[in-house]
């Protein structure tokens, strides 16, 4: 823990950029379960879940591709200001709907959209500016920090979400989300380091040598399969469990997405603190099968015990996976194409929770919990039994190019892929 403490207290920057983006994570899983409850509450409301979950997601596809180019060509600071405020607008439309008349049933789904759409410049823009804000001994440790951030925000959303559905509903939960944007954007205008992109690499370090180096290729397609289990779980099969199978409604819904941030927050930390001897991809295989193990333990419903112990270890699990998987991305892409790497790598991991959902969904309708489960615990696990097939080099492709193209210095490249 004191590794974490000290570098929120040297990095002011970092830290105001952790912060502010914290906050509005919590928000953000409040907004998730208002979501879920104002569109539960309408007719067809288990099937329209699945309607919910695209809306949610799938825009990724486009704002993905558009979010990386620009990352690399404005100031990171700009670009985040401005999502902030645009996702604060769209959040706030249903609070200023319901004082003003009713929230139409159309209106989540648009909101959704929009999140959806607006999502990969955060996600794209924090690790892109990570390396900028912290030393290269210090990125394990801040990539842990956002991980834990997402945990901790996500346990503390889910919580008051509860609550806050019973005493101020769910459209009062989407005003405060607006807030929670107002400081982020706050937070990041505070930063003084700039966040301007880095000039051009040299030659033979094209984009497209990033995208033909198997060690990235190999864990963004593990996760991208882990991601259809993890969003069919937490948007359609959650949900479903706290309206059907399980008592207390909002509440278990809020106690099951509670106990997966739990886990992540545990695994996160764990993951910032201690060096896999195996490799990062074994490593990283290895967790993917425990959270896959996660999975079946929803079969114990309508225990409580059971289920939200399944959802702790899939975060316990899963973790550590995004932990690794940033530390190894950040070595091995430069630094002129973070924004638009990270950009295509995570929208191609965040494209395909709708798709999971997607396939639940007429499961649930029929009543299969059994197939949903078997479903996901295939999709988790196999792509982990295929990574640990994959070598694992300890020279990227970007530092091959770059000894290839520099006659005058033979000696092997220092550092690229090292085990942390």
């Amino acid at each position: 823990m004191s590794t974490y403490l000290s570098l929120l207290k040297r990095r002011r920057d970092f830290r105001s950029l952790w912060l502010g983006a914290s906050v509005s994570v919590m928000g953000d899983s409040m907004t998730f379960v208002a979501l879920s409850w104002l569109v539960l509450a309408q007719p067809d409301g288990t099937a329209n879940l699945g309607i919910l979950a695209v809306c949610y997601t799938a825009p990724v596809l486009v704002g993905g591709l558009v979010a990386g180019p620009l990352l690399d060509r404005l100031d990171k600071r700009t670009a985040l200001i401005a999502d902030s405020v645009l996702r604060g607008v769209a959040v706030g439309s249903i609070p200023f709907a319901a004082a003003v008349a009713t929230v139409p049933t159309w209106l989540p789904f648009l909101v959704a959209a929009l999140y959806g759409l607006l999502k990969m410049l955060p996600m794209a823009a924090v690790p892109a500016a990570i390396p900028d804000l912290v030393a290269p001994e210090e990125r394990d440790a801040a990539n842990a920090l956002e991980s834990v951030s997402y945990s901790l925000s996500g346990i503390m959303g889910f919580t008051l979400a509860a609550p806050l559905l019973e005493t101020v509903g769910p459209a009062n939960i989407l005003a405060l989300d607006a807030v929670t944007y107002a400081c982020f954007a706050t937070a990041v205008a505070l930063i003084r380091h700039p966040l301007r992109p880095h000039e051009r690499p040299e030659a033979g370090t094209a984009p497209k040598t990033v995208f033909r180096d198997k060690v990235l290729i190999s864990t963004t397609l593990a996760f991208m399969a882990f991601n259809l289990a993890e969003g069919a779980m937490t948007m359609v099969v959650a949900p479903w469990l706290a309206k059907e199978r399980l008592p207390g409604g909002g509440a278990a819904l809020s106690l099951l997405l509670a106990a997966l941030s739990a886990g992540e927050l545990l695994g996160g930390l764990a993951a910032g603190a201690w060096r896999p001897r195996a490799g990062r991809l074994v490593a990283i295989a290895l967790v993917e099968l425990g959270a896959a193990a996660g999975f079946p333990a929803v079969l114990g419903s309508p225990g409580w015990i059971p289920v939200a112990t399944g959802f702790l270890v899939i975060g316990a699990f899963s973790a550590p996976m995004t932990v690794w998987a940033q530390s190894l991305r950040m070595e091995r892409i430069p630094p002129s194409q973070r924004g638009r790497v990270f950009s295509v790598f995570r929208t191609m991991m965040q494209a395909t929770p709708p798709i999971g959902a997607a396939l639940v969904t007429p499961l649930l309708v029929s009543g299969n919990l059994a197939g949903a489960v078997t479903l996901m615990t295939a999709l988790a696990a196999l792509p982990a039994f295929a990574l640990l097939l994959v070598r694992e080099s300890h020279e990227s492709p970007q530092t091959r190019a770059i000894r290839q193209t520099s006659p005058q210095d033979t000696r092997a490249p220092r550092g690229g892929n090292v085990d942390r």
